[in-house]
């Protein structure tokens, strides 16, 4: 297997290709372990349980969500020292990375055991579900350190051209979820904590397995001697960068916490519906970041290279393969994708699926500014920008958080499901235009020092 991938020679199309397609395999089994959890809870355990999963996700994605682009972020030097040729440049971030890496992941697992259950309190989750929904993301909480040792050990393979090794390690990891699953929930009747600890385990023996794999197949992401120890400024680089994109990450969740808690005040049924709702589209919207993982890499590495037309033509491929894919999936889930409810759910079906139905049409058609925010989103960020594309967070934040608020002032699930159509148009919008504007200076300013 490759080690590395050099994105700065060679057809941008072939390359793109090569280096997506596995990230959208990986992504889809890691959705596998959310989807899993979800599918054999709400068959398993019951619908209360479903919504009670459910009910978390907004928040595990305020707190991993966070932890993945900082993790993504501080790697952005990795991905431009390794495309300007800078190979001992490169090894100082990687143990930089570290280091800002394990200490955020200690103190988010402190601060997040510790406001969990106001937060879920102030979030309207249903007191039929609170047990089981505190008792979920309370052990997903504990194994922060897992998700932070995958993701940023992942993001160090992917800043160098190599997205197939992370794969193969989350499809061994997607299978053992599923084991741990079963045995867990079924067997030992766990519950939302089995389902929790499945995930937690799964993730942590993906980590230990990239782990591994770079210290014995990898020498160029081993920073050896010379190369340990903490550079204060380099790390004020990487925090330039990644905190700005765990900030984006962040105020995107907390716009979906908002939306959440008004959808909460329906009950435990609509959010049973609205999270197998959810996770059908977050499966069929993988591709999006898929192809955005790409561009924050291919970006990276030819900022290093400075080579601006090949920026150009590598963000015009990945729009017309992601608009070209909104186009079709949308179309698909807006007609079909109420028939998988049965997949997650065995009581309330009819009610249900008429929910689902309803969430399925007010997303389907809008997914081609979502596929903008993935790909100038990370094009930005892997261009070294991290406080604009954390505006656009903003505007997504403003989106959705003003129609959620509407929708729960009318009573209207209707409305509050297209609190993400509002806040996928104003960030998508808001991100092209930032795009062009910097494209277009960077196009200028490296033209007058040739």
């Amino acid at each position: 297997m490759a080690a590395a991938r050099d994105m700065t020679k060679g057809s941008p199309l072939k390359i793109m290709l090569g280096f997506t397609i596995p990230v959208l395999i990986g992504n889809i089994f890691q959705q596998l372990y959310s989807m899993v959890d979800t599918v054999i809870v709400g068959k398993f355990v019951g619908t209360g349980a479903l919504a009670a999963v459910g009910s978390t996700g907004t928040v595990m994605f305020l707190i991993l969500g966070f932890l993945m682009g900082f993790s993504a972020g501080i790697t952005v030097i990795t991905s431009q020292r390794f495309g300007a040729g800078d190979i001992k440049g490169m090894k100082k971030s990687i143990s930089n990375a570290a280091i800002l890496a394990a200490s955020l992941s200690v103190i988010m697992t402190v601060i997040s055991l510790i406001f969990m259950k106001p937060l879920l309190r102030l979030m309207n989750t249903p007191e039929d579900i609170f047990a089981d929904a505190y008792s979920y993301i309370s052990v997903i909480c504990l194994g922060i350190c897992t998700q932070v040792l995958y993701n940023i050990l992942s993001a160090m393979l992917r800043a160098v051209g190599n997205s197939k090794t992370p794969l193969y390690f989350l499809i061994m990891s997607a299978v053992l979820n599923i084991v741990l699953d079963l045995i867990f929930i079924i067997n030992f009747k766990m519950g939302t904590a089995g389902a929790a600890w499945a995930t937690v385990i799964s993730q942590g023996a993906s980590g230990m397995a990239c782990l591994i794999y770079i210290i014995k197949c990898v020498p160029m992401l081993r920073p050896g001697k010379g190369c340990w120890g903490f550079d204060r400024k380099l790390a004020a680089n990487q925090i330039k960068v990644g905190i700005p994109m765990a900030l984006q990450f962040s105020i995107t969740a907390i716009g979906s916490i908002i939306m959440q808690s008004c959808l909460n005040i329906f009950g435990s049924v609509t959010v049973a519906a609205f999270t197998a709702a959810s996770k059908v589209e977050q499966l069929a919207t993988q591709a999006f970041m898929a192809i955005g993982t790409c561009m924050a890499t291919y970006c990276a590495q030819n900022t290093g290279a400075r080579d601006v037309s090949r920026l150009k033509r590598g963000c015009f491929i990945g729009t017309v393969s992601a608009c070209v894919y909104a186009v079709a999936v949308g179309l698909i889930l807006m007609f079909f994708g109420k028939y998988l409810t049965g997949l997650f759910v065995s009581d309330n079906l009819d009610e249900i699926t008429g929910l689902v139905d309803v969430y399925m049409k007010c997303v389907g058609g809008f997914f081609i500014p979502l596929s903008f925010i993935f790909i100038y989103r990370n094009a930005l960020q892997g261009m070294g920008y991290g406080f604009l594309p954390m505006c656009a967070g903003i505007a997504e934040l403003v989106g959705r958080g003003i129609v959620a608020v509407i929708g729960a002032h009318m009573m209207s699930y209707l409305v509050v499901c297209l609190s993400h159509a509002a806040a996928w148009i104003c960030a998508g919008a808001l991100l092209f235009i930032v795009y062009l504007i910097i494209i277009r200076r960077t196009e200028r300013e490296w033209s007058n020092k040739l």
